[in-house]
């Protein structure tokens, strides 16, 4: 089971993440919104969940490049911060407010 684990998490890092059309998102102070406009529904990030969001989308959402620039900024190792980037993409894209592209192989 943890080859399994290791697996994904290796697909993971190797992916490509980006907020599709049908999502927009805005950040305040506090926190980062986003809404779904084909589901109606709103979801709200933390700052931490924000920043998270904000290093995809600067790094064209190479995940692995993201976990890197986390770690420098909050200045966490990158085998610590990395399952966190990983947990909260995964749960993007669950809710369909990011799509994740993995490579193949």
């Amino acid at each position: 089971m943890a080859d399994r684990r290791e697996t994904s998490q290796e697909t993971m890092l190797d992916a490509v993440a980006h907020v599709p059309e049908h999502v927009v998102h805005r950040t305040f102070e506090a926190e980062t919104l986003l809404l779904n406009l084909e589901t109606g529904q709103y979801h709200g990030l933390n700052e931490t969940g924000g920043r998270m969001l904000e290093l995809l989308e600067a790094t064209d959402g190479r995940v692995r490049e993201a976990v890197e620039k986390l770690a420098d900024e909050y200045e966490i190792p990158f085998e610590e911060i990395a399952p966190d980037l990983m947990s909260f993409c995964s749960a993007l894209e669950t809710r369909g407010l990011i799509v994740v592209s993995r490579a193949e192989g």
